[in-house]
């Protein structure tokens, strides 16, 4: 396959703005709206922190894999032993189940604050909605695959970013709070709740565990080699820039209302207070914010189903003794086996309460980043297995940063989780 200019505009829709996509979820959306609610836009600089943390960590896994020709999973099968990938598999099956559950609730509810069913009431909507939205998502992967997939995406990360943001531009916000916010770190309600917050947004920021399925992804678009690198980043940083922008976006639309809802919930509270601030545009702004978040609650849910599997697959072929190196079909039997499993079995979640819910998923997520940054600061580290694209000493201390902020930030997570 022929390899992409690194300045076309394909790039920037490629695999960069999959993983952006799929790692802004209900629950990001739900950490953004109650940090800026509590603590306004003086911690926007919290939401560019965590996106450019999330771009270290998904240019390290992509430098392993230009270098190396593996993925990750065969870096840890072949340097760190087959025990590890046992270990992740286990912890892949959890976390599994509880993202695909709080997604399917979470669409649920997002489309039921679009559109009540006649004569329903919400609960009722959030298992009928989120029936159809997984079943969607099963028929559009298992039947497009992943070109299908990608035109999909496109149009949900269209909807999400333009509604956002046209959005944000009708609530006419302070600009120069906004820029100050923006450059100018600083920790309200330091005495209270405002470190715990500010660690919540800017660990919350992108995805978890799908961060590593953008290797495969690139592997689809046919970037196989370290002279594709470059337009690996530039890919990467315009997923991430979006992913800031509309995390800002949320920060900016929440500063100074007083929600209070819960999960997804309060989303649907925070379009109402919208729309009354806003006067006469405030039907039209509701509306389109709730289609914006429907939008990126479905496109996360789309990008966890068609992505995920390829871990699964990559794993358990793996553990099988397959050599190291080969591309993982969607159409072979332990893909689609978990696309199957992973768009059925969670949906026992829509009868669990989505805080109970959404509270398992954060406390499982939480350890997953810190063992990526381990990760790469060990086998990126080896210059006999990456050559010239090994850390150099900027990225080592960036690495080291984050390994120390995601520990502090799962210990407040699970902190908080637990005995909060």
């Amino acid at each position: 396959m022929q390899a992409r200019h690194p300045l076309s505009w394909l790039v920037l829709l490629g695999p960069g703005m999959l993983v952006a996509a799929t790692g802004v979820g209900a629950g990001d959306l739900a950490t953004a709206s109650l940090a800026g609610s509590r603590l306004g836009m003086t911690i926007l600089w919290a939401v560019v922190l965590g996106a450019g943390m999330k771009l270290v960590l998904t240019e390290g896994l992509t430098r392993w894999q230009l270098a190396t020709g593996t993925t990750l999973l065969e870096g840890w099968s072949r340097h760190l032993g087959r025990p590890t990938l046992l270990l992740f598999a286990i912890y892949l099956a959890a976390w599994s189940f509880f993202v695909g559950s709080a997604l399917i609730s979470a669409s649920g509810v997002a489309a039921h604050a679009l559109y009540a069913l006649p004569g329903s009431t919400p609960e009722t909507d959030k298992i009928v909605y989120g029936l159809v939205h997984t079943l969607a998502a099963l028929g559009l992967v298992w039947l497009g695959g992943y070109r299908l997939f990608e035109r999909v995406m496109a149009v949900c990360i269209a909807m999400m970013f333009l509604t956002v943001i046209a959005t944000v531009i009708a609530s006419r916000p302070d600009w120069s709070s906004v820029l100050s916010g923006l450059v100018v770190p600083r920790i309200p309600r330091l005495d209270t709740d405002g470190l715990e917050w500010t660690v919540a947004l800017t660990g919350g920021v992108g995805g978890t565990v799908t961060v590593m399925c953008y290797g495969y992804w690139i592997r689809e678009e046919g970037r196989e080699n370290p002279a594709d690198l470059p337009t690996c980043r530039i890919d990467l940083a315009s997923g991430y820039v979006m992913t800031a922008v509309f995390g800002i976006g949320m920060v900016i639309l929440s500063t100074g209302l007083i929600t209070e809802g819960k999960g997804t919930g309060l989303l649907v509270d925070l379009s109402r207070r919208l729309s009354d601030r806003l006067g006469s545009f405030g039907p039209a702004a509701r509306w389109a914010f709730l289609v914006g978040a429907w939008g990126a609650i479905f496109s996360s849910l789309l990008g966890v189903w068609q992505s995920v599997p390829y871990l699964f697959a990559d794993t358990w072929s793996l553990l099988r003794g397959r050599e190291p190196g080969r591309r993982v079909s969607t159409r072979s039997m332990p893909y689609r086996t978990w696309l199957v499993l992973l768009a059925t079995v969670p949906v026992a979640g829509l009868w669990v309460d989505f805080a109970r819910i959404q509270k398992l998923y954060a406390i499982v997520g939480a350890t997953f980043l810190p063992v990526l940054a381990i990760t790469l600061l060990i086998l990126n580290g080896r210059r006999r297995l990456v050559g010239r694209l090994r850390n150099g000493w900027p990225v080592v201390l960036l690495l080291l940063g984050i390994l120390v902020f995601y520990l502090l930030a799962g210990w407040l997570e699970v902190q908080k989780r637990i005995f909060g």
